[in-house]
Protein backbone atom coordinates (compact mmCIF):
# COMPACT_ATOMS: atom_id res chain seq x y z
CA UNK A 1 0.00 0.00 0.00
CA UNK A 2 1.08 3.12 -0.88
CA UNK A 3 1.09 6.18 1.70
CA UNK A 4 2.28 9.67 -0.41
CA UNK A 5 0.42 11.67 1.40
CA UNK A 6 1.97 11.13 4.73
CA UNK A 7 5.68 11.06 3.49
CA UNK A 8 5.05 14.60 2.19
CA UNK A 9 4.05 16.13 5.68
CA UNK A 10 7.30 14.21 7.28
CA UNK A 11 9.06 15.84 4.50
CA UNK A 12 7.57 19.36 5.27
CA UNK A 13 7.90 18.78 9.41
CA UNK A 14 11.80 18.15 8.36
CA UNK A 15 12.19 21.17 6.26
CA UNK A 16 10.69 23.78 9.42
CA UNK A 17 13.77 25.67 11.65
CA UNK A 18 13.18 27.71 14.17
CA UNK A 19 13.62 31.55 12.60
CA UNK A 20 16.48 32.81 15.07
CA UNK A 21 20.16 33.12 14.29
CA UNK A 22 22.47 30.42 16.07
CA UNK A 23 23.99 33.80 18.15
CA UNK A 24 20.48 33.69 19.82
CA UNK A 25 20.13 30.16 20.01
CA UNK A 26 23.50 29.29 22.05
CA UNK A 27 23.03 32.67 24.01
CA UNK A 28 19.49 31.14 25.31
CA UNK A 29 21.03 28.02 26.50
CA UNK A 30 23.83 29.55 28.00
CA UNK A 31 21.11 31.63 30.36
CA UNK A 32 19.18 28.26 31.26
CA UNK A 33 22.73 26.65 32.01
CA UNK A 34 23.31 29.56 34.32
CA UNK A 35 19.77 29.53 36.13
CA UNK A 36 20.53 25.81 36.34
CA UNK A 37 23.58 26.36 38.12
CA UNK A 38 22.52 29.01 40.48
CA UNK A 39 19.22 26.97 41.36
CA UNK A 40 21.25 24.53 42.11
CA UNK A 41 23.76 26.33 44.45
CA UNK A 42 20.82 28.16 46.49
CA UNK A 43 19.59 24.73 46.98
CA UNK A 44 23.34 23.57 47.98
CA UNK A 45 23.72 26.60 50.50
CA UNK A 46 20.06 25.88 51.95
CA UNK A 47 20.85 22.23 52.66
CA UNK A 48 24.10 23.70 54.49
CA UNK A 49 22.10 25.67 56.52
CA UNK A 50 19.67 23.14 57.55
CA UNK A 51 22.55 20.85 58.61
CA UNK A 52 24.40 23.63 60.50
CA UNK A 53 20.99 24.45 62.63
CA UNK A 54 20.11 21.47 63.34
CA UNK A 55 23.67 20.99 65.24
CA UNK A 56 23.66 23.99 67.09
CA UNK A 57 20.32 23.09 68.43
CA UNK A 58 21.68 19.54 69.85
CA UNK A 59 24.43 20.89 71.54
CA UNK A 60 22.50 23.59 73.35
CA UNK A 61 20.15 20.86 74.18
CA UNK A 62 23.17 18.97 75.48
CA UNK A 63 24.46 21.79 77.64
CA UNK A 64 21.03 22.06 79.33
CA UNK A 65 20.75 18.64 80.34
CA UNK A 66 24.39 18.56 81.38
CA UNK A 67 23.55 21.68 83.46
CA UNK A 68 20.18 20.37 85.00
CA UNK A 69 21.87 17.20 86.08
CA UNK A 70 24.69 18.67 87.51
CA UNK A 71 22.10 20.86 89.52
CA UNK A 72 20.36 17.86 90.65
CA UNK A 73 23.31 16.48 91.45
CA UNK A 74 24.30 19.50 93.91
CA UNK A 75 20.99 19.15 95.21
CA UNK A 76 21.43 15.78 96.22
CA UNK A 77 24.67 15.94 98.04
CA UNK A 78 23.92 19.11 99.48
CA UNK A 79 24.26 19.33 103.34
CA UNK A 80 22.82 22.68 104.18
CA UNK A 81 19.19 23.08 105.47
CA UNK A 82 16.78 24.68 103.69
CA UNK A 83 16.32 28.54 104.86
CA UNK A 84 13.23 29.06 103.25
CA UNK A 85 11.42 25.92 104.46
CA UNK A 86 12.75 27.14 107.90
CA UNK A 87 11.10 30.33 107.90
CA UNK A 88 7.41 29.56 106.55
CA UNK A 89 7.41 26.98 109.21
CA UNK A 90 8.10 29.58 111.51
CA UNK A 91 5.53 31.74 109.70
CA UNK A 92 3.13 29.10 110.14
CA UNK A 93 3.54 28.93 113.96
CA UNK A 94 3.45 32.18 114.47
CA UNK A 95 0.24 32.72 112.57
CA UNK A 96 -1.55 29.65 114.38
CA UNK A 97 -0.29 31.66 118.02
CA UNK A 98 -2.26 34.92 117.03
CA UNK A 99 -5.20 32.76 115.44
CA UNK A 100 -5.71 31.14 118.84
CA UNK A 101 -7.56 32.52 121.78
CA UNK A 102 -4.79 32.45 124.36
CA UNK A 103 -2.98 35.60 122.20
CA UNK A 104 -5.92 38.16 123.54
CA UNK A 105 -5.83 37.47 126.81
CA UNK A 106 -7.33 41.64 127.65
CA UNK A 107 -10.02 40.57 125.66
CA UNK A 108 -13.38 38.65 124.21
CA UNK A 109 -15.30 38.43 121.29
CA UNK A 110 -18.60 37.83 120.26
CA UNK A 111 -20.67 38.09 117.05
CA UNK A 112 -23.18 40.52 115.95
CA UNK A 113 -24.68 40.86 113.20
CA UNK A 114 -22.81 37.70 111.19
CA UNK A 115 -19.79 39.28 112.45
CA UNK A 116 -17.22 39.27 115.14
CA UNK A 117 -16.66 41.99 118.24
CA UNK A 118 -14.27 42.42 120.47
CA UNK A 119 -14.83 43.79 123.92
CA UNK A 120 -12.29 44.77 126.15
CA UNK A 121 -12.77 43.75 129.92
CA UNK A 122 -10.35 46.08 131.52
CA UNK A 123 -12.68 49.73 131.01
CA UNK A 124 -11.52 53.17 131.44
CA UNK A 125 -12.74 56.48 130.41
CA UNK A 126 -15.97 58.42 131.14
CA UNK A 127 -19.01 59.87 128.67
CA UNK A 128 -20.94 63.33 129.15
CA UNK A 129 -24.16 63.82 128.06
CA UNK A 130 -27.37 65.31 128.19
CA UNK A 131 -31.07 64.39 128.45
CA UNK A 132 -34.17 66.29 127.59
CA UNK A 133 -37.67 65.72 127.24
CA UNK A 134 -40.01 68.27 125.76
CA UNK A 135 -43.43 67.49 127.40
CA UNK A 136 -45.23 69.81 124.89
CA UNK A 137 -43.66 68.03 121.59
CA UNK A 138 -43.39 64.83 123.50
CA UNK A 139 -40.07 64.18 121.85
CA UNK A 140 -36.54 63.12 124.07
CA UNK A 141 -33.20 64.98 122.85
CA UNK A 142 -29.81 63.16 124.09
CA UNK A 143 -26.85 64.78 122.99
CA UNK A 144 -23.40 62.78 123.27
CA UNK A 145 -20.91 65.65 124.30
CA UNK A 146 -17.47 64.19 124.85
CA UNK A 147 -15.52 61.10 125.86
CA UNK A 148 -12.28 61.23 128.02
CA UNK A 149 -10.12 59.28 129.45
CA UNK A 150 -9.96 55.88 127.14
CA UNK A 151 -7.24 53.84 126.72
CA UNK A 152 -6.33 52.28 123.70
CA UNK A 153 -3.62 49.14 124.17
CA UNK A 154 -2.69 48.35 120.57
CA UNK A 155 -0.21 50.23 118.78
CA UNK A 156 -0.39 49.27 115.34
CA UNK A 157 -3.47 51.74 114.56
CA UNK A 158 -4.69 54.66 115.66
CA UNK A 159 -8.18 54.78 118.11
CA UNK A 160 -11.15 56.26 116.13
CA UNK A 161 -13.81 56.32 118.59
CA UNK A 162 -17.73 56.70 118.18
CA UNK A 163 -20.90 55.91 120.36
CA UNK A 164 -23.92 53.83 119.33
CA UNK A 165 -26.68 54.69 121.27
CA UNK A 166 -29.85 52.07 122.09
CA UNK A 167 -33.25 53.24 123.91
CA UNK A 168 -34.19 49.83 125.25
CA UNK A 169 -37.88 49.33 126.68
CA UNK A 170 -38.84 47.22 129.40
CA UNK A 171 -41.87 44.75 127.53
CA UNK A 172 -42.97 41.79 129.87
CA UNK A 173 -40.90 38.93 131.63
CA UNK A 174 -39.53 36.06 129.64
CA UNK A 175 -39.59 32.38 130.50
CA UNK A 176 -36.88 30.79 132.07
CA UNK A 177 -34.30 29.70 130.12
CA UNK A 178 -30.80 28.61 131.19
CA UNK A 179 -28.66 30.02 129.36
CA UNK A 180 -30.07 33.54 130.62
CA UNK A 181 -30.47 34.35 134.14
CA UNK A 182 -31.39 37.46 136.13
CA UNK A 183 -28.81 39.48 138.36
CA UNK A 184 -30.94 39.35 141.59
CA UNK A 185 -30.88 35.38 141.72
CA UNK A 186 -31.41 31.98 140.01
CA UNK A 187 -35.26 31.03 139.28
CA UNK A 188 -36.58 34.16 138.26
CA UNK A 189 -37.15 34.71 135.06
CA UNK A 190 -35.20 37.82 133.28
CA UNK A 191 -36.85 40.63 131.71
CA UNK A 192 -37.17 41.02 127.84
CA UNK A 193 -36.29 43.88 126.15
CA UNK A 194 -37.28 45.57 122.82
CA UNK A 195 -34.90 48.27 121.21
CA UNK A 196 -37.53 51.15 120.27
CA UNK A 197 -34.27 53.59 118.45
CA UNK A 198 -31.01 53.11 117.61
CA UNK A 199 -28.24 55.88 116.80
CA UNK A 200 -24.65 56.28 115.76
CA UNK A 201 -22.42 59.35 116.34
CA UNK A 202 -19.80 60.36 113.98
CA UNK A 203 -16.35 58.92 114.13
CA UNK A 204 -13.47 61.27 115.30
CA UNK A 205 -9.95 59.61 114.36
CA UNK A 206 -6.90 59.54 116.57
CA UNK A 207 -8.38 60.94 119.94
CA UNK A 208 -8.36 59.52 123.05
CA UNK A 209 -11.09 62.37 124.31
CA UNK A 210 -13.34 62.69 121.38
CA UNK A 211 -15.28 65.32 121.58
CA UNK A 212 -19.28 64.96 119.34
CA UNK A 213 -21.77 67.09 120.06
CA UNK A 214 -23.96 64.70 117.71
CA UNK A 215 -27.90 65.51 119.10
CA UNK A 216 -30.34 62.86 118.62
CA UNK A 217 -34.65 62.82 118.77
CA UNK A 218 -37.13 61.11 118.93
CA UNK A 219 -41.51 61.12 119.32
CA UNK A 220 -42.24 59.72 123.05
CA UNK A 221 -46.17 59.45 122.60
CA UNK A 222 -46.92 59.21 126.51
CA UNK A 223 -44.94 60.17 129.60
CA UNK A 224 -45.11 56.83 131.18
CA UNK A 225 -43.11 54.95 128.56
CA UNK A 226 -40.08 56.59 130.14
CA UNK A 227 -40.66 54.56 133.30
CA UNK A 228 -39.82 51.74 130.95
CA UNK A 229 -37.29 53.14 129.09
CA UNK A 230 -33.27 52.56 129.59
CA UNK A 231 -30.74 54.23 127.33
CA UNK A 232 -27.85 52.43 126.34
CA UNK A 233 -24.39 53.84 125.05
CA UNK A 234 -21.84 52.06 123.90
CA UNK A 235 -18.45 53.50 122.97
CA UNK A 236 -16.85 51.52 120.14
CA UNK A 237 -13.38 51.65 118.53
CA UNK A 238 -14.54 51.83 114.60
CA UNK A 239 -12.61 48.89 112.13
CA UNK A 240 -12.74 48.79 108.71
CA UNK A 241 -13.58 45.14 108.63
CA UNK A 242 -16.66 45.83 110.78
CA UNK A 243 -14.95 44.59 113.74
CA UNK A 244 -15.67 47.30 116.09
CA UNK A 245 -14.13 46.90 119.34
CA UNK A 246 -16.64 47.62 122.23
CA UNK A 247 -14.62 49.86 125.26
CA UNK A 248 -17.64 50.19 127.85
CA UNK A 249 -20.79 51.34 127.90
CA UNK A 250 -23.74 53.42 130.27
CA UNK A 251 -27.20 52.98 131.01
CA UNK A 252 -29.56 55.33 132.28
CA UNK A 253 -32.50 54.98 133.26
CA UNK A 254 -34.97 57.54 132.03
CA UNK A 255 -37.47 56.79 134.88
CA UNK A 256 -35.31 58.10 137.78
CA UNK A 257 -34.36 61.35 136.45
CA UNK A 258 -36.26 64.66 136.19
CA UNK A 259 -36.01 65.57 132.71
CA UNK A 260 -38.16 68.21 132.34
CA UNK A 261 -35.16 70.18 131.59
CA UNK A 262 -32.02 69.83 130.46
CA UNK A 263 -29.79 67.45 132.56
CA UNK A 264 -26.37 67.11 131.86
CA UNK A 265 -24.15 63.88 133.16
CA UNK A 266 -21.32 62.23 133.17
CA UNK A 267 -20.79 59.33 133.77
CA UNK A 268 -18.30 56.13 134.26
CA UNK A 269 -17.71 53.59 131.69
CA UNK A 270 -18.77 49.83 132.73
CA UNK A 271 -18.20 46.87 131.48
CA UNK A 272 -20.53 45.90 128.75
CA UNK A 273 -23.19 43.55 129.26
CA UNK A 274 -26.36 41.74 127.03
CA UNK A 275 -29.58 42.00 127.43
CA UNK A 276 -32.51 39.19 126.67
CA UNK A 277 -34.59 40.50 124.06
CA UNK A 278 -36.37 37.37 123.09
CA UNK A 279 -36.40 33.90 123.48
CA UNK A 280 -36.01 31.33 120.40
CA UNK A 281 -37.36 27.71 120.72
CA UNK A 282 -35.41 25.13 118.52
CA UNK A 283 -34.62 21.61 117.92
CA UNK A 284 -31.34 19.77 117.09
CA UNK A 285 -30.69 16.07 115.84
CA UNK A 286 -27.74 14.81 114.95
CA UNK A 287 -27.14 12.08 112.30
CA UNK A 288 -23.68 10.18 113.31
CA UNK A 289 -23.97 7.55 109.60
CA UNK A 290 -24.24 10.64 107.28
CA UNK A 291 -22.54 13.24 109.65
CA UNK A 292 -25.50 15.72 109.52
CA UNK A 293 -26.68 18.33 111.87
CA UNK A 294 -30.02 19.21 111.77
CA UNK A 295 -31.84 22.48 113.40
CA UNK A 296 -35.20 23.16 113.60
CA UNK A 297 -36.45 26.98 114.33
CA UNK A 298 -40.07 26.20 115.75
CA UNK A 299 -40.55 29.29 117.36
CA UNK A 300 -39.52 32.84 118.01
CA UNK A 301 -41.28 35.00 120.87
CA UNK A 302 -39.89 39.10 121.14
CA UNK A 303 -42.11 41.95 122.12
CA UNK A 304 -43.67 44.31 119.89
CA UNK A 305 -44.81 47.84 121.05
CA UNK A 306 -46.44 48.51 118.04
CA UNK A 307 -48.00 45.56 115.60
CA UNK A 308 -46.80 46.74 111.97
CA UNK A 309 -48.56 44.41 109.04
CA UNK A 310 -45.47 45.19 106.62
CA UNK A 311 -42.85 43.60 109.40
CA UNK A 312 -41.58 40.15 109.13
CA UNK A 313 -38.96 38.04 111.04
CA UNK A 314 -36.48 35.72 109.20
CA UNK A 315 -33.57 33.59 110.47
CA UNK A 316 -29.72 33.38 109.74
CA UNK A 317 -28.31 29.79 110.75
CA UNK A 318 -24.88 29.10 110.72
CA UNK A 319 -22.59 26.02 111.58
CA UNK A 320 -19.25 26.81 112.50
CA UNK A 321 -16.80 23.63 113.13
CA UNK A 322 -13.06 23.69 114.11
CA UNK A 323 -12.90 27.27 113.30
CA UNK A 324 -14.26 27.06 109.81
CA UNK A 325 -17.54 28.31 108.86
CA UNK A 326 -20.13 26.13 106.43
CA UNK A 327 -22.83 28.27 104.59
CA UNK A 328 -25.21 29.63 106.81
CA UNK A 329 -28.80 28.77 105.36
CA UNK A 330 -31.66 31.59 105.69
CA UNK A 331 -35.29 30.68 106.89
CA UNK A 332 -38.24 32.09 104.95
CA UNK A 333 -39.90 35.60 106.36
CA UNK A 334 -42.83 35.32 108.50
CA UNK A 335 -45.14 37.85 109.51
CA UNK A 336 -44.17 39.32 112.87
CA UNK A 337 -46.12 38.89 116.32
CA UNK A 338 -45.79 38.18 119.55
CA UNK A 339 -45.13 34.64 118.84
CA UNK A 340 -43.73 34.06 115.40
CA UNK A 341 -43.78 30.51 114.16
CA UNK A 342 -41.43 29.15 111.30
CA UNK A 343 -41.66 25.15 112.01
CA UNK A 344 -38.61 25.18 109.42
CA UNK A 345 -35.77 22.41 109.69
CA UNK A 346 -32.12 23.44 107.96
CA UNK A 347 -29.90 20.41 107.65
CA UNK A 348 -25.96 21.25 107.71
CA UNK A 349 -23.62 18.56 106.59
CA UNK A 350 -20.37 18.68 108.75
CA UNK A 351 -17.01 17.57 107.92
CA UNK A 352 -14.78 15.03 109.70
CA UNK A 353 -14.00 16.69 112.78
CA UNK A 354 -15.40 15.99 116.53
CA UNK A 355 -18.76 17.06 116.38
CA UNK A 356 -17.43 18.88 120.09
CA UNK A 357 -15.49 21.54 118.07
CA UNK A 358 -19.30 22.76 116.17
CA UNK A 359 -21.17 25.72 117.50
CA UNK A 360 -24.84 27.03 115.75
CA UNK A 361 -24.64 29.90 115.90
CA UNK A 362 -28.64 32.05 114.76
CA UNK A 363 -29.06 35.57 114.22
CA UNK A 364 -33.12 37.16 113.77
CA UNK A 365 -33.45 39.64 111.82
CA UNK A 366 -36.88 42.07 111.33
CA UNK A 367 -37.35 43.59 107.54
CA UNK A 368 -40.23 44.50 105.27
CA UNK A 369 -42.31 41.95 103.47
CA UNK A 370 -43.11 44.35 100.72
CA UNK A 371 -39.30 44.59 99.76
CA UNK A 372 -36.54 42.89 98.77
CA UNK A 373 -33.91 41.65 101.31
CA UNK A 374 -30.81 43.24 101.98
CA UNK A 375 -28.71 44.19 104.34
CA UNK A 376 -29.94 47.92 103.98
CA UNK A 377 -33.31 46.92 105.02
CA UNK A 378 -32.63 44.38 107.89
CA UNK A 379 -32.54 44.96 111.70
CA UNK A 380 -30.76 42.71 114.17
CA UNK A 381 -32.75 41.86 116.44
CA UNK A 382 -30.48 39.27 118.12
CA UNK A 383 -28.13 36.38 118.34
CA UNK A 384 -27.26 32.94 120.31
CA UNK A 385 -24.60 30.92 120.42
CA UNK A 386 -24.93 27.37 121.01
CA UNK A 387 -22.49 24.70 121.60
CA UNK A 388 -20.01 22.84 123.46
CA UNK A 389 -17.48 25.46 125.39
CA UNK A 390 -14.21 24.74 126.85
CA UNK A 391 -15.60 25.46 130.62
CA UNK A 392 -19.84 24.54 130.35
CA UNK A 393 -21.44 22.65 128.14
CA UNK A 394 -24.68 23.62 126.78
CA UNK A 395 -27.53 21.42 128.58
CA UNK A 396 -28.67 21.18 124.75
CA UNK A 397 -25.81 19.73 123.47
CA UNK A 398 -25.69 17.05 125.86
CA UNK A 399 -29.09 15.98 125.30
CA UNK A 400 -28.85 15.77 121.64
CA UNK A 401 -25.65 13.79 122.21
CA UNK A 402 -27.38 11.55 124.52
CA UNK A 403 -30.54 11.45 122.13
CA UNK A 404 -28.53 10.96 118.51
CA UNK A 405 -31.33 10.45 115.80
CA UNK A 406 -33.88 11.90 117.85
CA UNK A 407 -34.94 16.09 117.52
CA UNK A 408 -34.95 17.63 120.97
CA UNK A 409 -36.31 20.49 121.55
CA UNK A 410 -35.44 23.55 124.33
CA UNK A 411 -36.17 27.54 124.43
CA UNK A 412 -33.01 29.62 124.33
CA UNK A 413 -32.86 33.35 125.14
CA UNK A 414 -31.34 35.66 121.93
CA UNK A 415 -29.12 38.70 123.19
CA UNK A 416 -28.22 41.67 122.05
Amino acid sequence: MDYPANERLLSTAGDLRMPFSDTVKYSILGISVALLLLALGILVWQAFRCCTTITRQDAVNRDLLCSVEKSRTRRSYSGAPCTRMENVSTEVRRLSRCLSGASYPASESRQVDGEEQDTIKKVDGTIRFSIYYDQLQSQLVVTVLQVEGLLWPSQTCSLQPFVKLRLMWAGSVGVEVDDCTDKEGEGTAPILWTVLQEWRTRIVKGSCNPLFGDQFSCIMQEDKELHHINLKMEVRHFDKFSRHTVLGEVRVPLGQLNISYPLELQEDLKTPQKDLVGEVLLTLKFLPTSQRLEVGLLKVRTVLTEIYSDRALYARISVQCNQHKLRYQKTSAVAHSLVTVFNEVLMFSLPECPLEQCKISVSVYETHMTRKLSKLDRNLIGQLTLGKERNSQDKHWSLMMCSVRQPIAKWHGILI
